[in-house]
């Protein structure tokens, strides 16, 4: 049976991990938009014009019933839907590196996406071996807004003096229960993706509480932790 195609396009990090996990489920993997392509997913983040030229090339390189599953943890849907000629084929996907070890793939539709690009998505991350949950068109999605506020907060923390990142972590997982410290999980995820998306709540929500610790674009943060 020929293997499904997918085209995988979108911050390194994160097309690298989609990338190893669909492989080992069988899909074909390529950067590059064709006829064989039966699914489309756009995971940047941190640049949002190099988002939008590749939102723009696949729409026009792919058949309109091909669906897009686009990372919107920095910009929503609803924008998004603004760059293309078919933005019913376009779904919300909330993609930040490491979250795919978990078990859930959260899904954003807009107003214009089909049932049909709802369903796919969800198919494919069955196949993928993950639940989903349809989450509200939103700058950060769920996941990613929870987990990037806090990430930001230890950063504050950590630039005040307050502890040592060591200290941080052990505090939060001994008292949350968290299976991670916000400042090594803010190390694994990548301080730029961590950046982009606080970046993106304080540009959507005008709310201070989102404004991004200086720590978040220092160079001297590996040496504070």
């Amino acid at each position: 049976m020929a293997l499904k195609t997918i085209c995988i396009v979108g911050d390194e990090a994160l097309v690298k991990e989609y990338i190893a996990l669909a492989s080992s489920k069988r899909y074909k993997c390529t950067s590059t938009p064709s006829k064989t392509t039966t699914l489309a997913l756009e995971l940047t983040n941190i640049s949002i014009e190099v988002k939008q030229k590749n939102l723009r090339r696949l729409d026009k390189s792919l058949k309109k019933s091909i669906p897009i599953l686009s990372s919107s943890v920095t910009v929503t849907v609803a924008e998004q839907n603004t760059w293309i000629k078919h933005p019913e084929r376009l779904i919300g996907l909330g993609a930040l590196p490491t979250l795919l070890q978990g078990s859930l793939l959260e899904f954003a539709p807009s107003s214009l996406t089909t049932d049909a690009v709802k369903a796919a998505a969800q198919v494919f991350a069955r196949s993928l071996g993950k639940e989903t949950s349809l989450v509200q068109d939103s700058a950060g999605l769920v996941l990613p807004r929870i987990l990037c506020s806090l990430i930001n907060e230890a950063c504050f923390a950590l630039g005040e003096g307050i502890a040592d990142g060591t200290d941080i972590d052990t505090a939060m997982k001994l008292g949350t229960n968290y299976p991670d410290g916000p400042v090594h999980w803010g190390m694994q995820i990548g301080l730029e993706q961590v950046h982009a998306v606080v970046a993106a709540l304080h540009r959507h929500f005008g709310d201070d509480r989102y404004r991004a610790a200086p720590l978040l674009r220092s160079a001297s943060f590996q040496d504070m932790i």
